[in-house]
């Protein structure tokens, strides 16, 4: 079982939505994929079509009181571990619990054998739970917006990055994936420049066509699923490509 996390502290970076296109991907090249949503807002269960979730079906007792981890929901081939808002509670009860941070890491330890991929969603901040799912990974894969405001967090990545390594010095970024790109920009060129200068490994970057992501939302599908033959989707498969390979995981596209 490989475990990510999709994280950046800075918000809409398009974490949620590669958790949840590349997790659909690889479930539909036959790999067994759990999702775990760890942002408060909920994002992903919502895109999902995920409502009416009790706080118990949530990573707040695995955060909170070190259980094992909540019966998943199944839906379009995954596994889901929903979130709600109150899971934010759990920031402020976690730092009661010694060890606290490592619960999510020691509850997925006993399912290694029921999946192949976890990948996580991290909410966009530098709080408990966003360790609790950083240092529950294998690596992490870091989206960034190519604009200024992408560029301008990543001393503050580096610094958290810091701060995980006194718990877990092998963690490590596995890789970066530019997003809201527009190649008709020059701004939007100059900063895939400078992350492809400053940061290793890099994937192909994950144009910003929004109406398609956006639609997909509404209708509670992922994007290769809602519109299979769009531009979004064939975007969606090159990205999973990269997500494999980091994960050293097989994909294969299938129809």
């Amino acid at each position: 079982m490989k475990t990510a996390t999709l994280f950046n502290h800075a918000g809409g970076a398009g974490k949620t939505s590669i958790t949840l296109n590349a997790g659909y991907e690889l479930a539909r090249s036959g790999a067994r994929v759990l999702l775990i949503d760890l942002d408060p807002q909920a994002n992903l269960t919502t895109w999902l079509g995920v409502d009416d979730v009790d706080l118990a079906s949530t990573v707040h007792p695995v955060a909170t009181e070190g259980k094992p981890l909540p019966k998943p929901v199944e839906i379009h081939q995954l596994h889901l571990i929903p979130s709600r808002v109150d899971l934010a509670l759990a920031e402020a009860i976690m730092p009661g619990r010694i060890g606290a941070e490592l619960a999510l890491r020691r509850a997925l330890q006993t399912v290694n054998s029921h999946y192949d991929v976890v990948l996580i969603d991290s909410p966009p901040s530098v709080g408990k739970l966003a360790a609790l799912g950083a240092l529950a990974s294998d690596l992490l894969i870091v989206p960034i917006p190519t604009r200024i405001k992408g560029i301008n967090a990543l001393p503050g990545l580096t610094a958290v990055m810091d701060m995980y390594h006194s718990l877990r010095p092998e963690l490590q970024v596995g890789l970066y994936v530019p997003t809201l790109y527009d190649a008709r920009r020059g701004h939007d060129r100059e900063m895939l420049e400078l992350i492809r200068a400053q940061l290793s490994p890099v994937a192909e970057p994950l144009p910003q066509r929004e109406s398609i992501w956006m639609d997909s939302g509404l209708a509670g599908q992922p994007v290769s699923l809602f519109a299979p033959s769009s531009k979004v989707a064939e975007d969606v498969r090159q990205l999973t490509r990269s997500v494999a390979s980091a994960l050293q995981v097989p994909y294969e596209v299938r129809a």
